[in-house]
């Protein structure tokens, strides 16, 4: 038993101790704005009853992708990499369509 204790304080240490530095920092930094989008998406839909996306879920989707991105890249992992780069592609698309609708409306006013 005490092997096993040793086993996980070992690699408990490895993986969030010895490699602290500042691309840690980072990458924890971009997981929480990346985490916010859910937040405010959460909280917009309670407000409204109803299911919303606020324009800010995705400014929080593209912050923390790209800085989640960054990471991956200095991290070199392939699947971080795809998986981020791709998701950019969806949350410019979404903003430029929301730029889009309100030049519409302001045009139509």
């Amino acid at each position: 038993m005490t092997d096993i204790f040793n086993s996980l304080s070992q690699w408990l240490h490895d993986v969030f101790v010895a490699q602290w530095d500042g691309w840690i920092v980072l990458g924890f930094v971009a997981q929480a704005c990346f985490t916010m989008r859910f937040v405010v998406q959460w909280l917009a839909s309670e407000k409204a009853r109803r299911s919303v996306m606020p324009v800010a879920f995705w400014f929080f989707s593209l912050f923390g992708g790209a800085l989640l991105l960054i990471y991956a890249i200095q991290r070199k992992d392939p699947v971080f990499i795809a998986g981020q780069g791709l998701g950019l592609i969806v949350y410019i698309r979404n903003l430029w369509l929301i730029a889009n609708e309100k030049k519409r409306l302001t045009a139509g006013e």
